[in-house]
């Protein structure tokens, strides 16, 4: 037999109308009433009606998410911060990695409350061919977008990192990221403007581009890189991923960071504390991130109003992967 509001009511002493509204996380209920319900509701084993409660408030409680067609650690990471700040509100979240046009279209035919579109790739978002009678948040490029948009200034967190790597005394820095991902341009731009160079073909060998976005994407480019007659001090890193990649490069070469070659990553997440080598790195901070989209898709989906753009600054973290030239 389940367990019900009932008697999660008559365990704690309190109204059926209490008990409903702590497990929808409402403001009028008093934190320590609503932290003594949840505990009865665990220990009871209560699972809501989700079918009987989107039947009354003519809501789905899911969330589409149109999810990048790659397997790679940051993404993966900021998805499930995401899944379980929306589960704290009874939300489900159903992911597609069909093309973006496509996943829309499914999700609107499954009734969803919002849909979330991570923008790896320059597709169908910036079309205006798209319709959904579902509301919309893109993560991604701004410019790309005709929805509400959550950004990451990843062009001012990539100059924060030359431009540090400058004022320690480096001049022969490289970049290395896949250049035909749109977030991964957004950053050579960056690297460029700090770089005081109008385009790549000015450093043609500190233009490092990969063919990709994973480990041994990031390997083979330092590899090659490294291997040459190319007097680099220092490598800015387009992510987490390419970062492994890099440092198991360097790892083989018999090089050591920082003495050897200083470098710097792009992503801000946890996972970087569990590196062989503790890295300097710029960015977002992950749960930051996380934080605002999950605000912003609640927002949308309570009808409330939401800015159509929002700029997330990166934060430089500095630790002992980068030395002085003239150490």
């Amino acid at each position: 037999m389940s367990v019900t509001i009932k008697d999660i009511a008559k365990h704690a002493g309190v109204s059926y109308s209490t008990v409903s509204k702590a497990l929808r996380d409402s403001p009028l209920v008093k934190k320590p009433t609503k932290t003594k319900i949840l505990k009865i509701a665990e220990e009871l084993g209560y699972q809501p009606n989700v079918a009987a409660r989107s039947l009354v408030q003519k809501k789905s409680f899911t969330v589409g998410v149109v999810w990048p067609s790659v397997e790679r650690v940051a993404p993966a990471i900021l998805i499930t911060q995401i899944n379980d700040l929306l589960e704290k509100h009874s939300y489900t979240t159903l992911l597609s990695i069909n093309k973006t046009e496509s996943a829309i279209a499914t999700f609107n035919r499954f009734q969803v409350d919002a849909i979330l579109v991570f923008g790896e790739n320059e597709d169908a978002i910036q079309h205006s061919t798209i319709k959904s009678t579902i509301p919309i948040v893109y993560y991604g490029i701004q410019a790309n977008s005709r929805f509400p948009t959550i950004d990451v200034n990843r062009r001012i967190a990539i100059k924060l990192a030359a431009n540090y790597l400058q004022d320690i005394g480096h001049q022969h820095i490289a970049f290395i990221g896949d250049l035909t991902d749109p977030l991964q341009k957004d950053k050579l731009t960056g690297f460029l403007e700090a770089m005081k160079l109008d385009n790549e073909l000015e450093l043609p060998n500190f233009i490092i581009p990969t063919k990709g976005l994973e480990v041994y994407d990031g390997y083979l480019a330092a590899k090659n890189l490294l291997s040459q007659d190319i007097p680099v001090t220092a490598i800015i890193s387009g992510s987490y991923d390419l970062t492994r990649g890099i440092l198991r490069a360097t790892s083989e070469l018999s090089l050591k960071i920082p003495d050897d070659l200083s470098i710097i990553s792009y992503d801000n997440i946890p996972q970087f504390e569990n590196l062989e080598v503790q890295l300097t790195t710029v960015g977002v901070p992950i749960s930051r991130i996380s934080q605002k989209i999950s605000e912003t898709l609640l927002a949308i989906m309570e009808d409330e109003p939401v800015d159509e753009t929002i700029i997330l600054d990166p934060e430089l973290n500095i630790i002992d992967s980068c030395s002085p030239v003239n150490k």
